[in-house]
């Protein structure tokens, strides 16, 4: 199962609560796939990811300042 979370226009850190929250009710090995704007956030949620023990298994830019990360919960 996967979870997309949209977060466009949101300022940091609400990409990263956001994310926590919604990763906290997922299962293991479940993916979360989040959908971001906030600069700040492409290294405060890889960062967050790696120190929680989940794996990015997908992180693109998708327009000049925004971007898509998928998290596998660990």
């Amino acid at each position: 199962m996967s979870q997309t979370l949209q977060v466009m226009g949101q300022i940091c850190p609400f990409p990263l609560v956001k994310a926590k929250e919604t990763i906290a009710n997922m299962q293991s090995g479940e993916l979360l796939t989040i959908h971001f704007d906030c600069t700040q956030a492409t290294e405060s949620i890889p960062r967050w990811a790696a120190e929680e023990g989940h794996e990015v298994t997908n992180f693109e830019q998708m327009d000049l300042a925004a971007w898509s990360i998928t998290i596998k919960k660990g």
